[in-house]
């Protein structure tokens, strides 16, 4: 079963990759593919899945769902597993997904593991792959249980539509019935600032918990300003401890950016931040641990302190200036 994410009656990307997750699940275990979707308005949404995969979609609607709440959204997919006994329940590793799907493993008494970016067969058994101890490890999980629920990572798996001739899947619908217990959805109040800077930026100096303490941040907006264009982004840890605004924040539970030049300094590379920088043209990393997961994702490894090397590119970029009076070209 796959839990297909919705906002505003539309389907999101990541139920293109729950699906091609759910064909590499068949791959190895044979099994029928199906997908539920939930919220206030979903029959459009569900008809277009079932085009698009020619898969069979359950929609399950009610008038309280326009706006995602844990409670009544863990509440109805509770009952719909539980009627269905799956062998496996795939939801999207998003700041929702990794919400509710401890949530209802929980309470049906599944097996849960989140944050998957792999499958596998070992010694017999199907294993599923995700990182550990911050990304420097790939750990292998196999389940006992019935029924497991799994987040997997987006942007690990991809599929194609099923071409124009595949007949849609067949479409059920469901009203939902449920009555708020603990939560209500009182409105949605827009931040005073967005992220359109980082996400429009040619350039990216991007701070992790490496950048030791709050005082160093200035390190990064100097460096910042001797670019073109450049804009300050940092991992979740940094925006958590209030050294950036969330609305610098790139990753999983952030922005996705895609710059020519991201410069990653003192960043570990955990895959919750990695999601969100993937589409850099061009990386250079700035890390002391040799062995920091940054490295696999980088054009250029630097094993250094980035207090004592933020100031040698100041620097060079400083000679270059003066040499050249032109602008670095990003293009």
């Amino acid at each position: 079963m796959v839990i297909a994410p919705c906002a505003n009656g539309r389907v999101h990307p990541e139920t293109d990759e729950l699906v091609a997750f759910g064909r590499r699940l068949q791959a190895l275990r044979a099994g029928a593919i199906g997908v539920c979707i939930v919220g206030g308005d979903v029959n459009v949404a569900a008809r277009e899945i079932a085009q698009r995969h020619s898969v069979p979609v359950t929609a399950i609607q009610a008038a309280g769902f326009s706006h995602y709440l844990s409670e009544p959204y863990v509440a109805v997919l509770t009952e719909e597993i539980e009627a269905v006994k799956p062998a496996f329940v795939c939801a999207p590793h998003t700041s929702q997904g990794w919400e509710w799907a401890p949530a209802v493993a929980a309470r049906i008494g599944a097996g849960c593991i989140c944050g998957v970016d792999g499958i596998t067969e070992c010694q017999g058994r199907l294993c599923f792959q995700k990182e550990l101890y911050g990304g420097k490890v790939k750990g292998l999980f196999s389940v006992s249980t019935t029924t497991t629920v799994i987040s997997v990572m987006p942007g690990i798996f991809t599929i194609k539509p099923a071409p124009p001739p595949c007949p849609p899947g067949p479409v059920t619908y469901k009203e939902a019935a449920w009555r708020p217990a603990q939560t209500r959805y009182v409105g949605t109040r827009q931040a005073g600032v967005d992220a359109s800077d980082i996400t429009a930026a040619p350039i990216i100096v991007a701070v992790g918990n490496g950048i030791g303490s709050p005082e160093n941040i200035a390190l990064a907006n100097r460096l910042a300003r001797r670019l073109p264009k450049a804009a300050v982004a940092g991992t979740r840890v940094v925006c958590d401890r209030g050294w950036l605004g969330y609305d610098r924040q790139v990753g999983i539970s952030g922005a996705s950016v895609a710059p020519a030049l991201y410069i990653a300094c003192g960043i570990s590379g955990a895959s919750q931040h990695v999601m969100g920088m993937r589409g850099a043209r061009f990386v250079i990393a700035i890390n002391t641990d040799p062995r920091a997961p940054i490295f696999n994702e980088a054009d250029i490894c630097i094993v250094e302190d980035i207090i004592r090397f933020i100031p040698l590119i100041e620097e060079a970029c400083g000679r270059l200036a003066e040499g050249t009076k032109e602008a670095i070209d990003v293009r």
